[in-house]
C-alpha cells in the first residue's frame, strides 16, 4: 500500500491523502490516477500520459517542480492542496507556470488536470480506465498500410514493455502506431518523423484512438534537447548515427527494425552503449496464403542488464546442541 509521512513523521495512506485533496477541491476522483513524487521523472510522465493524477508531493518535489517540468509542452491545470487536515488548510488553483513562482506552504498534495478531456464514460473499476486489454492492433487501425503487420508490432510491444510513468520514443513513427498502443497501456510517448504528411497522420490516428501522444517533426539528432528522457525506445528503419543517439538516451530497453544486411554493425552500437542486444528475421505468412508473401521483417531488440544485488554474507549460526534426556525422564 502506497503511503506518505505525515507531518508528525508516521505514515499516512496516500489515498486517505488523495481523497481528501479531492473533497476539498470539488473534484471526482473515482477516475484519477495517485502517484508519489518520491519518483519525480516518472509522477512527471504519468501526469503527461493521464488527465487527472494526484501527485503526492516530496522534498523538493511539489507544485514549481512539476510546473516546470510540464509548462509549456503539457497543458494542465494544477489544484494545489496545502496543510491537508491541519490548521493551514487550503486549496489554490493555478496554471503550471504560475505554481514555479508562488511561495506554497506544505504542499501536501497536487492535482493535475487536463480541462481539454470530455467527460469519461464511468466504469466499473477505481482508477484510470486504461484501454481494453489488447495490443497489436488491426493495420487498418490506423488509417490505411501500416510499415508494422500486427504480428511484427506484438514483438516490438513485448520487448518495449511500457507501462505508467514510462516514456516511450517512436522515432520514424510513420502512422503513430507504436507510440499510440504504448500510450493504450499508460505510457507517456512521443511519436517523430520528419515527414509533414507522416505527422498529419499521426495526429489523426491519436484523434481516432483517443490517447495522448506528443507528435514532433523532426530528425532525432536536430530535437534531441527538447525530448524528455525515454525509459524505451523504438526506431524504425535503424542506421548507425540515430541508434547511437537513441542508444545514449535510453533508460533500458530500444527496439528497432532494420535492413538485414547491416545488424552485425547495429549490435555493436549497442553494445557499446551497454545493451545487451538480440535481432531475430520474422516472415508472417498470413493464411491463406496470398499471391505475393510480404518480404521478411528484422527487428533489434536491446535492453541494459540490470545490476543484481550482492547477498549479504551469510550469518554464522551457532549450532544447537542437544542434551540426552535425564534419567527416569521417557524420550518424546
Amino acid at each position: 500500500m502506497l503511503t506518505v509521512s505525515g507531518r508528525d513523521g508516521s505514515p499516512r495512506p496516500a489515498m486517505a491523502l488523495a481523497g481528501r485533496a479531492f473533497a476539498l477541491a470539488g473534484v471526482p476522483w473515482d477516475d484519477a490516477l495517485v502517484v508519489s513524487a518520491q519518483e519525480f521523472r516518472r509522477a512527471v510522465n504519468a501526469c503527461r500520459a493521464h488527465p487527472k493524477v494526484a501527485v503526492l508531493t516530496a522534498p523538493g518535489a511539489g507544485p514549481a517542480e512539476l510546473g516546470r517540468a510540464l509548462f509549456p509542452q503539457t497543458p494542465r491545470s494544477f489544484v494545489v492542496c496545502e496543510d491537508v487536515d491541519g490548521p493551514g488548510e487550503r486549496v489554490v488553483h493555478v496554471r503550471p507556470a504560475e505554481a514555479t513562482t508562488r511561495p506554497w506552504n506544505k504542499p501536501d498534495v497536487v492535482l493535475v488536470l487536463d480541462n481539454r478531456r470530455g467527460e469519461e464514460t464511468p466504469t466499473w473499476i477505481a482508477g484510470p480506465a486504461l484501454r481494453e486489454p489488447t495490443w497489436a492492433l488491426p493495420e487498418d487501425a490506423f488509417g490505411g498500410e501500416s510499415a508494422l503487420s500486427p504480428e511484427a508490432r506484438s514483438l516490438v510491444l513485448a520487448k518495449l514493455g511500457p507501462g505508467i510513468g514510462d516514456m516511450v520514443w517512436d522515432i520514424g513513427s510513420g502512422d503513430g502506431s507504436v507510440a499510440i498502443e504504448c500510450a493504450r497501456f499508460g505510457a507517456a510517448a512521443v511519436a517523430l518523423d520528419r515527414d509533414d504528411s507522416a505527422c498529419t497522420r499521426i495526429r489523426e490516428n491519436v484523434r481516432r484512438h483517443g490517447v495522448r501522444v506528443a507528435v514532433s517533426r523532426g530528425e532525432i539528432r536536430t530535437v534531441l534537447d527538447h525530448l524528455p528522457v525515454p525509459d524505451a525506445v523504438f526506431l524504425a528503419d535503424a542506421a548507425s548515427e540515430a541508434l547511437g543517439i537513441c542508444a545514449s538516451q535510453a533508460r533500458h530497453r530500444l527496439v528497432a527494425t532494420a535492413a538485414e544486411g547491416g545488424i552485425r554493425a547495429l549490435l555493436d552500437v549497442l553494445g557499446a552503449n551497454g545493451f545487451r542486444a538480440r535481432a531475430t528475421s520474422l516472415q508472417v505468412n498470413p493464411l491463406p496464403e496470398p499471391p505475393e508473401p510480404p518480404p521478411p521483417i528484422t527487428i533489434i531488440w536491446a535492453e541494459r542488464p540490470v545490476p543484481v544485488a550482492e547477498r549479504p554474507p551469510a550469518k554464522r549460526i551457532r549450532g544447537v546442541e542437544t542434551l540426552p534426556p535425564p534419567p527416569g525422564r521417557p524420550v518424546l
